[in-house]
Formats: structure tokens, C-alpha cells, sequence
């Protein structure tokens, strides 16, 4: 079958594109058996490095823990993150040259600065000017550089969905009389946010992803702060990054699952109801009828 955008690969096509696959599949089979044969020569494969991830102290001790703290501040950041990118983004399509214009510096500021930096400015300031404990700075300072970071992220993610739908819809909300704040929030976010949803969940995932640099740099206990700890009492530094990231796969796979779920879902609830208009069920306004054919000052069709 083809179309404007696809066109039906034909005999040849179709031989090359098997010999790529085949080729492409025994590619990855041979980088596979190397680094399985360079894991065995340095004598990463033995059980006693594995071992430790088959019994409950692990994983009660070490690795839940941390992804409890690492879900923990992630979802505390979307949280903030999400109504806060979205108001930012919409301030900065304001037609109020003051609300515009300080949207945009905000997040043009913090959108330019690695979030790594803004967690290690946000945990000395944490420690310096405020009454914050030791023990809950490094989470308030992960979630605040994650929220002005992926805030201002999102914001523009906003701002170009709601700027790639047509004009029309637009202008066609003003023409029956809705204000600029009833069409941003009854026409434009509505069909926006099917739109947006795909890079929306991207940016959440970063978010999760991020997490770890507050385990790396100002101590937080996430998950791959865990699992240092972890591989310092067992040895086994190479299997505990394999497991931790085989964590962070499902954790994020599950995310982005969950996302295209609720887009299909989000995309079949706006899908036409298929029921045909008839006399009876339409209303017909006799002076907009009038009107739309030029009624007389008398009233009579000219």
C-alpha cells in the first residue's frame, strides 16, 4: 500500500532491507559476546559479585531505599515543575509587555544553567541562609534546581504547543465573543496537551534521570548514591551499575508507557461522535440567519 508519505517497498527493497536487519542483528550479537568475553576476563561474571542481589538485605538495605528517595524528589519536581512550566510558558505569549517580558528572562536564565549548578548553588544556599536541616538539604536542594531547570524546559514546550495549532482556532474563539483567558483554557490547552505530551513526558524522564546528580555531588541518598554504599560493602562495583541501570530502564519504561497509554487515550475521548445534525436537533437563531444574508433596516432580505 502507498501513500503521499510511504510507498510500498518493492522485490529489492525489501532483500536489502532483510540483509541490513540480518547484518545489523549479528553486529549486535558480536558486541554483546565481547563484552561478555572482557566481563569474564576481568572476573566480573563470578557468582559471589552477583550473589549479594539475590538475597533481601540488598535490596531492603541499599537499592529500595534509594529509589524510594530518587521517586521521591523526582515526583516532588514534576509536581512543581509541571503548573509552574505552564504558567510561565503562557506568561510569556501574554500581551502585557510586563508580564511577557520577565516570563521570558526567568526562563531564558535558568533554561542556560546546568541543572548541576543550580543544585550545588541551591544546597549552599540551603546551608548558609537558611534554618534547613543537614539532613533534609540535600532533597530541598535537588528538588530546586530540578523545578527552575525543567520549569523553564517546559515552559517553552508549552509555549510551542500552543503556538503550532492553527490560527484559526484563535480567531474563531474570538469571533463568538470568548476573551483571551477562556480561549486559552477551553480552546487552545485542551488541544494542546495531546501535542505536548510526548516531549512533556520526555522532560519528566530527564527529571527521574537527574536525581542522580544530587547523589553524586551533594550527598543525597538516591539511588545511585545507594548504590555506591552498596558495591563499597560487597565489592562488586560493575554488577551493582548494571543492576541500578537495569532500574532506572523499568522506572522510565514504565513512565513513558503509561504516557503513550494516556495519549492514545487522551486522542480516542477527542475523536468525532459520528451523529449527524438534523433539523430537529439544531436550533436555528432567525437573526444571525438574518443577518448572515443582509436584512434591511425593515427587516426584509435585500
Amino acid at each position: 500500500m502507498s501513500s503521499v508519505l510511504y510507498d510500498t517497498p518493492g522485490p529489492n527493497a525489501k532483500r536489502r532491507n532483510v540483509v541490513l536487519s540480518v547484518v545489523f542483528v549479528a553486529l549486535l550479537a558480536l558486541v554483546l559476546w565481547w563484552v561478555w568475553q572482557k566481563m569474564d576476563d576481568k572476573g566480573q561474571l563470578k557468582w559471589s559479585l552477583w550473589q549479594p542481589f539475590t538475597t533481601s538485605e540488598a535490596w531492603t538495605t541499599y537499592l529500595l531505599p534509594g529509589l524510594g528517595d530518587t521517586l521521591k524528589a523526582a515526583a516532588l519536581a514534576m509536581v512543581i515543575a509541571l503548573p509552574l512550566g505552564a504558567f510561565f510558558g503562557i506568561s510569556r505569549m501574554s500581551d502585557h509587555r510586563w508580564v511577557r517580558v520577565p516570563a521570558g528572562v526567568v526562563v531564558e536564565f535558568f533554561r542556560s544553567i546546568p541543572v548541576l549548578l543550580l543544585m550545588l548553588f541551591a544546597n549552599e544556599f540551603y546551608a548558609r541562609s537558611t534554618n534547613v536541616t543537614t539532613e533534609d538539604r540535600p532533597l530541598y536542594a535537588v528538588i530546586t534546581a530540578l523545578v527552575l531547570y525543567n520549569a523553564s524546559v517546559l515552559a517553552e514546550v508549552v509555549r510551542a504547543g500552543i503556538l503550532a495549532l492553527p490560527r484559526g482556532q484563535t480567531e474563531a474563539a474570538y469571533a463568538i465573543g470568548l476573551r483571551k483567558g477562556q480561549t486559552m483554557t477551553s480552546i487552545l490547552l485542551p488541544q494542546a496537551v495531546t501535542a505536548m505530551l510526548p516531549a512533556i513526558v520526555s522532560q519528566l524522564v530527564v527529571i527521574v534521570k537527574d536525581t542522580a546528580l544530587g547523589g553524586v555531588m551533594i550527598g543525597y541518598t538516591e539511588l545511585l548514591n545507594s548504590r555506591s554504599t552498596l558495591a563499597a560493602n560487597y565489592a562488586n562495583v560493575i554488577p551493582s551499575f548494571i543492576v541500578v541501570a537495569i532500574i532506572f530502564i523499568i522506572v522510565n519504561f514504565t513512565l513513558t508507557s503509561f504516557a503513550s497509554w494516556l495519549e492514545g487515550r487522551l486522542r480516542r475521548s477527542k475523536r468525532g461522535t459520528g451523529a449527524v445534525l438534523t433539523e430537529d436537533t439544531v436550533e436555528v437563531n432567525p437573526a444571525a440567519v438574518g443577518g448572515a444574508f443582509g436584512t434591511g433596516a425593515g427587516g426584509t432580505s435585500v
